[in-house]
């Protein structure tokens, strides 16, 4: 515990140095500066690199800690692989004063190679402040559009190397076929050729900007049983739970895992699920297939400390029987030491092969060697097309995709797009929450603890800066609430992530709804004014029949990000109506698995052919948290891992 309180407290002194300061003031690394040993290894080949490197380093490679579990003095000292996580709510100028701080450590080791660090960015750089925040996969599912998809990648990539992250845990190319599974929103939905389309685009944009790609998570993590979640403490519903598949069913997902490989991705996790019974950790038969007989080139990384839910009746014996199954580098944030000294005894002991010890080193240098991480560990020579985060540029494209990302429902007497000249009363718990639109994964795992998140327009926030535009009058005084001419109500869903999503019920107003979705609906209706309804949520929520039935028009947007512009230029007009449900919509429990449904998959309503759009206003991004705001925030989250 002291050690860890240590880590905090210096990386606590590089954020406040970066973050607190009126001027940049953070030191800035540079390969000239020092004869790293890394600049000798850039002519050397991977089993060159290996070959040099001692029994404790190679080990030192294959483990991963959490960032808050180390500081830089220990990475001198063992020099791992890689690190991962964050350390709160952080601007880009912050991100690269810690990860180059971490860098020079490694490269200053008796090793001297470059660690990588992983981010699960997985819809934009969704743990650094005033970046664009894009739609989750289930609203890139309904968008259904190659070319933005790649742009996506290419955008993340941007933005991920401003803050020096090369490595990416995305594309989660689960096929997400029950909803009650807290992790759909990470799904492109339930279609296997639409999910394979669009994370390859996706994939070729984060490859073709420099970033290091990691497909998740291996094998069939969507198609779990409900009711089968991993037991313990917490215990699951259906998250990391078994697929039970046949032969035909494992090889149409395999077919997408080849199309990743195909593209290019470095690296792959392993889910922390089973398969027919079978841990995939442990499942060395599948792991072994991607080498063996699909090509695949880079490494295999595990899940977060997923090696202890193996079988096994030591934490040793799971360690061994992870990598002995073909799995690289170890997600063991917690035990990384203890991880590193089973592999260094086993390979002494024969446990582990030194065949198979350099196989995983040799797959890992590799992928740094492709990253350019020996010639450029700062880089310093990257280049970047923006140069700070959250350009006006990248979230045009961001609201671009919300726009073809919304499904419209139901829209009688064509009540959208809303009339020029209409007073519009808009309410309700997702109207004006940076959190609810943006979902999990974003600033914090479960989403952030705040409404307001820094560069994040809401949909309240859009209407308002933009009704003399669309030549609109926006209410939002409930006192005035009659005036209005039509009720726009957003309701949704908490922001959640993995199994804290996993639910029972799946209804709007079930356990994991906002708590005020009922009120809110029940004062809407009481207006007797025309209500369009939008839900934010990351799957296809039960909806109440007697409540979809009281609505006018139905408006389903997902989980739309940062640019709650792309809504209001939509329900305004400006854009037309193009979404489709990436995945059928259940109107019951008992329906799931069925081939009945409340909605297909597919559905989507339009404008008709006849709509013009109008002129879209232009964008006026959201503006900068002023320095003291960062300042607040960095401190906050810092003091939040002391306590921890």
């Amino acid at each position: 515990m002291m050690k860890r309180t240590v880590s905090i407290l210096l990386l606590l002194m590089i954020l406040v140095s970066a973050v607190c300061c009126d001027s940049p003031k953070a030191k800035k690394y540079s390969i000239t500066e020092f004869k790293y040993k890394c600049t000798e290894y850039a002519s050397m080949r991977p089993e060159e690199i290996v070959a040099s490197l001692s029994l404790e380093q190679k080990a030192a490679q294959m483990v991963m800690p959490a960032v808050y579990n180390v500081d830089p003095d220990q990475m001198k000292e063992n020099d791992y692989g890689s690190i991962l996580s964050t350390v709160g709510s952080i601007d880009a100028a912050s991100w690269r004063s810690v990860v180059d701080e971490y860098q020079n450590a490694a490269l200053l080791s008796d090793a001297g190679i470059p660690y990588l660090y992983g981010q699960d960015d997985v819809h934009g750089v969704n743990y650094c402040l005033n970046a664009v925040y894009f739609p989750h996969n289930i609203g890139q599912g309904a968008a259904n559009d190659e070319e933005l998809a790649y742009l996506v990648g290419l955008i993340t990539a941007d933005e991920a190397k401003l803050c020096h992250m090369l490595w990416n845990y995305s594309p989660c190319i689960a096929q997400s076929e029950d909803p009650r599974w807290g992790r759909t929103y990470e799904s492109y939905g339930s279609d296997l050729e639409t999910i394979t389309k669009l994370s390859v685009a996706y994939t070729k944009g984060l490859i073709d900007g420099g970033l290091v790609v990691c497909a998740k998570h291996y094998l069939a993590d969507g198609n779990v049983a409900y009711n089968t979640g991993e037991k313990g403490d917490p215990a699951m519903l259906i998250d990391r739970g078994d697929a039970k598949l046949s032969d035909d069913e494992i090889n149409a997902i395999l077919k997408v895992y080849q199309s990743q490989i195909d593209a290019g991705v470095q690296t792959i996790m392993i889910s922390h699920s089973s398969l027919n019974g079978v841990k995939m950790h442990e499942n060395k038969a599948y792991i072994m297939k991607l080498k063996d007989e699909m090509g695949f080139e880079g490494f295999i990384v595990s899940d977060w400390e997923s090696v202890q839910h193996i079988s096994g009746s030591s934490y040793r014996e799971q360690v061994i029987t992870s990598i002995n199954a073909g799995i690289d580098m170890l997600m063991e944030v917690e035990r990384f030491d203890e991880a590193k000294q089973i592999i260094i005894d086993a390979v002494k002991s024969g446990e582990i092969s030194e065949e198979r010890l350099n196989d995983a080193i040799t797959r890992i240098i590799k992928v740094k060697k492709e990253a350019e991480l020996f010639e450029d560990p700062f880089l310093e020579k990257a280049v970047t097309k923006q140069k700070e985060t959250g350009s006006s540029e990248y979230r045009k494209i961001a609201e671009k995709l919300v726009e073809k990302s919304l499904v419209l429902l139901k829209n009688d007497s064509d009540v959208l797009p809303l009339k020029e000249g209409t007073k519009v009363y808009i309410t309700g718990p997702a109207a004006d929450d940076a959190s609810v639109q943006c979902g999990g994964w974003t600033i914090e795992w479960n989403g952030s603890s705040q409404k307001k998140i820094a560069g994040v327009t809401t949909i309240r926030n859009a209407f308002e800066r933009y009704a003399k535009e669309y030549g609109i009058t926006v209410i939002t005084d409930r006192r005035k609430a009659q005036n209005a001419d039509v009720v726009l109500l957003c309701v949704g869903e908490q922001a959640y992530a993995e199994w804290n999503g996993d639910t029972a019920d799946l209804e709007l107003c079930g356990a994991l709804g906002l708590p005020d979705n009922t009120k809110a609906i029940e004062e809407t209706k009481k207006l007797g004014k025309p209500i369009v309804a939008c839900i934010i949520a990351g799957r296809n929520v039960i909806i109440n029949p007697k409540d979809f039935d009281d609505w006018d028009s139905v408006v389903m947007c997902y989980l739309p990000g940062s640019e709650g512009k792309g809504i209001s230029d939509v329900l305004c007009g400006c854009a037309n109506f193009t979404g489709k449900l990436p995945s059928p919509w259940y109107g019951s429990i008992d329906q799931i698995g069925t081939d009945e449904s409340f909605l297909e998959r597919g559905y989507g309503l339009s404008y008709g052919s006849e709509f013009q759009p109008k002129k879209e206003p232009d964008t006026v991004s959201e503006q900068n948290a002023e320095t003291s705001f960062y300042k607040h925030i960095c401190l906050h989250a810092a003091a939040a891992w002391c306590e921890r």
